[in-house]
This record gives C-alpha cells, sequence and structure tokens, in this order.
C-alpha cells in the first residue's frame, strides 16, 4: 500500500522548474519509496543507490556514465556518500540546460549537504521529509487502510513507516533497536570520529531529558567529554535528524529569557526504544509521557510547516509555551497538553500575554475540538495543520 506523502506536490513543481531537487530526511523515512513514485509518473526515471555495489561502480567514471543517461530523470539515493558528486552535477546540469534532470536524496540535512554543494547555489530546491505525518495516517482511514493505527500505537512505536507498519509491536521494538545500531555503527562513521558507544550513550541520555531544555555542562560532565565536543556531538545528531533543536523564542518583551535550546530526540518510537519502553502502558507509567507527546507535535509541524520558524518560550519568571511558530507574519502559540481535558496554568496564560500570538492551540489526544478561552482552542492532532493555515 502507498501512502500519498504531503509533499509530493512540492517536489513535482521543483522538478518542473530546478535542474536539481533534493530530498532530504532521515534513514527510513520514506524518501526511496516517493522518489520511485516520482520516476514512475515521469516515464524516465533511472534510480541508483549509492549503498549498492553495483550502482556504486557505475560512477568509476561519473562524468561518461551520466552522459550517456543525460535525457532521464537521474536520481541518487544516499548522495552524501560522494559528496565529490556536486561540482559535477553542477557543470552537467549547466551545460544541459533543462529542469529535472537530477533528484538527489540524503539522510543528512540541508546544511550538511550543502558543504559539499555550495556549487549548486540557485540550481537546486531542498525539500525535507519526515517520517509519516499522522495527518497521512489519517487520510487512508475511510478507505480501510490503517484502521488498526490507532494514535496510542502512533505514539508508542513512532513515525517511521517500517516501524509503524509492522503488525506485531515486538517486531517493531527490533526494528527500532536495529535501526539504532545501524545509524551508530554504519551512518555515524561517515561525519566524525566519535565512538559509537559514546554516541549511543549522549542518545539515551537526550531520552531521557528529551523536552527539557539543555544542559550542556551537565551533559558533557556525564559523558566525560568537554562541553565543545558534546555540542559537536548534539549539532551531528541534529544535522541527520535524529535529535530535534528548539531554539528560545527571542522578542522585544524587555523581560529576562531562557537562552537554552528544548532538545527532543526526533520521533517518539526512537525515544521508547532507547528508554526500554516496549508498549502503551509502559508508555503511560513514564514521567516522559507528556514531553512523548510535545515531540510528537513537533514531528508533525515540522513534516507539514517545514519553512516555519518553530520556538519555544520560557521566561525567568517560569512563563512558558511549549512551541511558538511563525508562518511569515502571523505568530500561533502552540501548548501540547497529553491530556482529554487539557487545562493552562496559570504560567502558560502568562507567556500567552506576553507573546500575544494571533491564535493559541492546545493540542490534545482528543477526537474533536472545542474552544478553550477567547482565542484559545483546545484541537486533535490532525486538526493543528489546517488551524495554522487560516
Amino acid at each position: 500500500m502507498y501512502v500519498q506523502r504531503r509533499l509530493e506536490k512540492e517536489i513535482r513543481e521543483s522538478l518542473r522548474y530546478f535542474p536539481v531537487t533534493a530530498i532530504t530526511g532521515p534513514r527510513q523515512c520514506g524518501k526511496s519509496t516517493l522518489a520511485k513514485r516520482l520516476m514512475e509518473e515521469a516515464g524516465n526515471g533511472l534510480y541508483l543507490d549509492l549503498e549498492r555495489p553495483s550502482d556504486l561502480a557505475k560512477f568509476n567514471e561519473p562524468e561518461l556514465f551520466l552522459s550517456t543517461v543525460r535525457d532521464r530523470l537521474i536520481c541518487i539515493d544516499e548522495i552524501q556518500r560522494r559528496p565529490e558528486l556536486f561540482p559535477l552535477i553542477r557543470s552537467l546540469v549547466d551545460e544541459w540546460g533543462r529542469p529535472g534532470a537530477f533528484l538527489i536524496l540524503g539522510s543528512a540535512s540541508r546544511d550538511l549537504l550543502r558543504q559539499s554543494s555550495e556549487s549548486l547555489a540557485g540550481r537546486i530546491a531542498y525539500h525535507r521529509l519526515t517520517p509519516f505525518l499522522w495527518e497521512e495516517i489519517r487520510k487512508y482511514r475511510p478507505n480501510g487502510g490503517f484502521s488498526d493505527i490507532t494514535l496510542d500505537r502512533y505514539l508508542t512505536v513512532g513515525a517511521f513507516p517500517a516501524s509503524l507498519l509492522l503488525e506485531n509491536d515486538s517486531m517493531s521494538f527490533l526494528w527500532r533497536e536495529n535501526f539504532i545500531l545501524t545509524f551508530l555503527e554504519r551512518d555515524l562513521p561517515q561525519w566524525t570520529g566519535a565512538s559509537p558507544d559514546s554516541i549511543r550513550r549522549l542518545w539515551r541520555m537526550l531520552a531521557h531529558v528529551s523536552g527539557q531544555t539543555a544542559n550542556y555542562t551537565a551533559l558533557a560532565s556525564s559523558l566525560g567529554v568537554s562541553d565543545q565536543t558534546l555540542r559537536g556531538y548534539v549539532d551531528l545528531l541534529s544535522s541527520t535528524y535524529m535529535v530535534e533543536s528548539i531554539p528560545p523564542y527571542h522578542s522585544n518583551l524587555g523581560k529576562r529569557m531562557r537562552k537554552a535550546p528544548k532538545i527532543y530526540v526526533a520521533d517518539s518510537g526512537l525515544t521508547c526504544a532507547l528508554l526500554g519502553l516496549r508498549s502503551y502502558e509502559d508508555l503511560l507509567g513514564h514521567p516522559g509521557f507528556g514531553a512523548l507527546w510535545e515531540q510528537v507535535v513537533l514531528s508533525n509541524l515540522r513534516g507539514t510547516f517545514p519553512g516555519a520558524e518553530i520556538c519555544h518560550y520560557r521566561s525567568a519568571g517560569g512563563a512558558e509555551i511549549d512551541f511558538v511558530v511563525s508562518l511569515g507574519h502571523k505568530v500561533f502559540a502552540v501548548e501540547c497538553k497529553a491530556s482529554l481535558n487539557p487545562i493552562l496554568t496559570k504560567g502558560t496564560h502568562c507567556a500567552l500575554d506576553d507573546i500575544k500570538p494571533q491564535r493559541a492551540f492546545v493540542v490534545s489526544p482528543v477526537s474533536e475540538g472545542w474552544p478553550l478561552a477567547e482565542g484559545i482552542d483546545v484541537l486533535p492532532l490532525d486538526k493543528l495543520s489546517a488551524a495554522l493555515k487560516t
């Protein structure tokens, strides 16, 4: 069963107007599946996976090989494994002079890829694909698809397609453990000389403090490294989409603000695997349940509004909002409550008074929303994107 992705329309537009289109995102989030779907539509696609020896061998003479397939849509998967291809791609697209020449996929962020692709400036459009959005899953329910995927399960096993679509939860947990091991032992060495054991320990630490403001000094001390080394590790995990760093919201409020970012492990299922939580019942009894709900809301915000600025707000006096979302000239406040009967604290109301957003939304695991107060609405997760677009 193919799941239509929200990004499809935007990527098709990029292929029409740009010589190179890039889809970035974590490993196993569905980039290859989406790319193959788009190439089927194009009718002349050539898919090349740089992790496959037979495909990698074709790049022994890359200019000669690519010149022989110049009239096709050339998809190169895991492009970060051959950064020396970027200058050649620039030269070829300038020579060929047409849009839709290359579709490149990478398991690293735009900023990390850009270190190798400065020569493609003005020739490339970037798109970030996330694991499944809840809205994407919900669309298939009227047709009978994914009827067994509840919000509880989405929260527990996470949004990576292979994890979510496995019917057996034990097998899903095993898949996530193997995903973590593969990332540490095969993917990570591409970018750093850090030991997999150090990064695993850090990743597990971050799972325990997910959703909290980062205390780099304490984390560095626990890991036995310098603050600078610790920050480099966190930046690397962020650049490979394994953690998400949310900066503080800056405004001219004249108040003392907390300056540290909030750190989240980037998928609720990976968080559960790192913490050893195998079921929703295990999760319910864990102190990190609320932070995990925040992470799910954040992932859906990021996947739906990739160009949005997402920050957190916390004053020295304790006023706090989980996410401040800036879309163009509009500012929205998003508070996450893992409760069927959400209640806002005095600190949240004080933060809303400080920020003065256009609208405020409380996202909860409810089936229907309702007005909570003037300018504040309770919403289910699958209604959040539509509310922010209005």
